[in-house]
């Protein structure tokens, strides 16, 4: 497995202290990415591993997996190296670790590596296509469609939506689009617009002023709870 970096983070790559994977590749193009570098499939910084090496770099982690922790894969965009990370998946299940993956639910092996996952967690950027493709690169049908397959099957699904001012700040087509399903098993996050990355792009960096009030962010809160929506925070 390709891997950028890796490192300890308590509660925001899913529950507890986990050990947390960036893998590198990412198949979309998000204009605000915080992780530019992970995009490309080359990078002379990531570095290859075995699952074998990486099964025994758990096992010697473990005292670290506190509060309910364990490892989490994220990316750039985990689910591209999906054949090495269902076969790392199906060995830490057999070890008793708890697993989480991030990733932007575009893979057609999604479902399929989502059934060897603990706690799933998928970005959700634009209900609409045109506006994804603009942004992103791409149009978001892929997306859809498996987080609608996800909502069916009652499976839990932790969805974060990152708040752009003047890309998705208006939260009514959000409201929606989720409401249309049953997301019992569902919680909803908001992630407001920050420029942690912005010093890492090579090309053009295309965001201007994308930060977004605390009164958008109340509204996003406000209208998803009217809903039966879900919300939460990390």
């Amino acid at each position: 497995m390709k891997i950028l970096q890796k490192g300890f983070n308590y509660s925001q790559d899913g529950p507890g202290n986990r050990l947390v994977y960036h893998l590198q590749g990412c198949n979309f193009r998000c204009k605000w990415c915080s992780n530019p570098e992970s995009m490309t499939d080359s990078n002379p910084e990531a570095k290859n591993y075995t699952v074998d090496e990486l099964c025994d770099e758990v096992k010697r982690s473990r005292m670290m997996f506190f509060d309910g922790g364990g490892v989490t894969f994220t990316g750039g965009e985990c689910t591209l190296q999906h054949k090495e990370l269902t076969e790392l998946l199906k060995h830490l299940r057999e070890m008793g670790v708890n697993t989480a993956i991030e990733t932007n639910a575009s893979s057609p092996h999604l479902l399929e590596i989502a059934e060897h996952v603990d706690y799933l967690i998928t970005d959700f950027k634009h209900y609409d296509s045109d506006i994804h493709k603009k942004w992103i690169g791409v149009g978001n049908e892929a997306v859809k469609a498996n987080l609608e397959k996800i909502f069916l099957s009652g499976r839990q699904v932790h969805v974060r939506i990152p708040l752009i001012k003047n890309v998705n700040d208006n939260p009514q087509g959000f409201a929606d689009y989720f409401s249309g399903f049953d997301t019992s098993n569902a919680v909803f996050e908001f992630l407001p617009y920050h420029e942690f990355g912005k010093d890492k792009w090579t090309e053009k960096y295309e965001i201007k002023d994308g930060f977004v009030s605390d009164k958008t962010v109340a509204e996003f809160k406000d209208l998803f709870a009217a809903r039966g929506l879900k919300v939460t925070a990390t």
